[in-house]
């Protein structure tokens, strides 16, 4: 049993209102039980929402609001599930202010990546959870 983005899974919950459906992962979930989350929902933003990124140690939404309590409070409750079902390792969004692993958006919004983890990703590594992402499938 492993937690997923919910995106991944086809459930349109990303910023954009839109899925990011991944056939490797659909796969998966018929062989094993993937738990869908979506941590910016979890943490109380609408979807669609405007796009949002981290800058510095905060997480800033395209027309200057600072959603970074939004994205905390979605990472606590996904750290919660977690622990709550015994899951040990994750499936997450690459470069989503929430979900990356490894790489970010800068929080420029021009679409330039640096190194960096989500909030989310952070959070579950820090209490022991493995992260992965759709790319490392």
């Amino acid at each position: 049993m492993k937690i997923c983005s919910a995106c991944l899974l086809g459930i349109k919950c990303r910023y954009d209102g839109k899925s990011r459906p991944n056939q490797q992962i659909l796969a998966l979930a018929g062989k094993e039980i993937l738990i869908p989350v979506c941590p910016e929902q979890l943490g109380g933003l609408p979807t669609p929402r405007t796009p949002s990124e981290q800058k510095g140690s905060r997480v800033i939404s395209k027309d200057g609001k600072d959603v970074t309590k939004n994205f905390r409070r979605g990472a606590e409750t996904v750290l919660q599930l977690a622990r709550i079902l015994g899951v040990q390792e994750a499936i997450l969004k690459q470069r989503s202010p929430s979900c990356g692993h490894g790489q970010i958006y800068d929080g420029s919004f021009s679409s330039s990546i640096i190194e960096g983890n989500g909030i989310t990703t952070r959070l579950l590594k820090e209490n022991g959870i493995k992260v992965i992402t759709e790319e490392d499938l």
